[in-house]
């Protein structure tokens, strides 16, 4: 997987360089000006050296710009590591494997189906079984704001997730007492490195049938999601 934390040395240098010149800045910005005033060629004389009213307010907003300009940027590299590893954490869920595809989850590991919505009937003899499925309810999970052709959804939606491959072989039957999932190919589904993501709308809410997919077996439930911003803080901190 792409790995964010990498860019933190570069961005931990330009914080530390910031926040050298800001908060002595924001405490007393008469302390930078006479360090600065140090490295001059031709040193500004102690009268001329002090600041005015106004200079001291104007540096101590710039100083309090680049405080925040350095949170910011802390901040927006947590944000894509988050992205990426919900992307990442979604897709193996689902069935992905590693492969090339984990150098950039949110692109090439997981995204909506482009053809196909899992309607239609079944006719091989042999299907092959779907083992997983994760249903949406009204908090949709996070990860689709980030993936390329998000699924559509609403309340009724279960979102299953395949290879390329097989998307487009994706049959689900509603019965009344349960959710037949399975895809209508007489070869299993070949392991991959990315998965198709299908929302099907279901004509009533799933309540209390089964989902089941070849032989009766019963589907496991997955939810997986964004994990929270103090974990991601937590792992930042840590190095996990």
């Amino acid at each position: 997987m792409r790995n964010y934390w990498a860019l933190l040395p570069a961005i931990a240098v330009i914080v530390g360089l910031v926040l050298l010149y800001a908060v002595p800045t924001l405490i007393n910005p008469q302390w930078t000006k006479t360090v600065l005033n140090l490295f001059r060629q031709y040193p500004e004389d102690e009268q001329a050296g002090v600041l005015g009213a106004q200079q001291i307010r104007s540096r101590r907003m710039l100083a309090g710009l680049l405080v925040v300009g350095a949170l910011a940027l802390v901040g927006f590299n947590v944000s894509l590591n988050r992205e990426s590893n919900a992307c990442y954490t979604a897709a193996r869920a689902f069935g992905a494997i590693d492969g090339k595809g984990a150098e950039d989850p949110c692109i090439s590991m997981i995204y909506g189906t482009f053809i196909g919505d899992g309607l239609g009937p079944t006719s091989e003899e042999k299907p092959q079984p779907v083992t997983v499925y994760q249903l949406v309810h009204k908090k949709s999970p996070t990860y689709l704001r980030w993936i390329q052709n998000p699924p559509e959804y609403d309340d009724r939606n279960l979102l299953i997730g395949t290879s390329i491959d097989c998307a487009l072989d994706l049959r689900v039957q509603e019965e009344a007492d349960q959710i037949v999932v399975v895809v209508d190919a007489d070869t299993p589904c070949s392991l991959s490195d990315s998965v198709s993501l299908t929302a099907v709308e279901l004509k009533k809410p799933v309540g209390d049938r089964k989902l089941v997919t070849v032989g009766g077996k019963e589907m496991q439930r997955i939810d997986p999601d964004a994990a929270s911003w103090p974990k991601v803080l937590g792992k930042l901190v840590t190095g996990g």
